[in-house]
This record gives structure tokens, sequence and C-alpha cells, in this order.
């Protein structure tokens, strides 16, 4: 049983595949999903470069908690082509209270395996993540 300090594992695929979005850009976006049988964190989808936000938000349960990893690109006033790293705590708020409770407890622990995180959104209804709001948190 994960205690108040939550002894969640991290599977290495999850850095792994972090590392290769962050350096290599081989994925828009990471979809992670808490085992909670395992007791670990693992990769649960992960999107093609090709894939855009609508993609990304479809990928997250409307009735489940998650992590994800987005890859935001934007054109910065400069017009300069730039991008950020998104984490977010995925936590609706139909999503069972145990579940929400795991997923808040876990996530700091987590987010410090993945380095290079550049701006933290956590969202309980899709209107808190919309692009409008990574719009506004790139700045």
């Amino acid at each position: 049983m994960a205690n108040a300090a939550s002894g969640m594992a991290v599977h290495d695929d999850c850095k792994l595949k972090f590392l290769e979005l962050k350096a290599k850009r081989t994925y828009r976006y990471i979809v992670y999903k808490i085992e909670e049988k395992q007791k670990q964190v693992v990769v649960e989808k992960l999107g093609e470069p090709a894939n855009g936000y609508e993609d990304f938000t479809a990928s997250l349960p409307a009735d489940e908690c998650r992590y994800a990893v987005y890859d935001f690109d934007f054109v910065t006033e400069e017009n300069c082509q730039k991008s950020k790293i998104f984490f977010i705590a995925w936590s609706p708020d139909t999503s069972r209270v145990r579940s929400k409770m795991i997923y808040a407890s876990s996530k700091d622990r987590f987010k410090r395996e993945l380095d290079g995180i550049q701006v933290e959104l956590q969202a309980t209804d899709p209107t808190e993540m919309g692009l409008d709001v990574f719009k506004s948190r790139v700045n």
C-alpha cells in the first residue's frame, strides 16, 4: 500500500521516453499512468511528433487521473520558433478520490525524475489546460 510519502516506483521507460522527447523530439507528448497493483508509474501512450494538441487532449481519460508531458511549440513576439515542455497533472473531478490522492502524493517525486520540465499545469477539466492556457504560460 502506498503511504503518504508515496512509495511509487518509476519505470525506467518513463525517463527514457522523456529524454527522447526532450533531446530528440521523438514524441509530441507522453501520457503516464500509475499502475496501482505494481505501485509504479508507467508510460501509457506516446504521441508522434505530427500529433497535435487535439490528439493529446483526446488521449487523456475523462474520468481517470494521469500525468502527461507535452512539447508545446510556439512563436515569440520576436518571431522566433521555440518550444517548452509542459508537465500536466490531470485529475478530473469525476475520478476516484483514492486515485486523486495517489496521483497528488506521487506527483513531486515523479516530476523530479523528469529533468527538463519548464512549466507545470494542474488540470481538473479540459478548460484548465486549453491552448489559451498553454500560450499564456510560455511568456
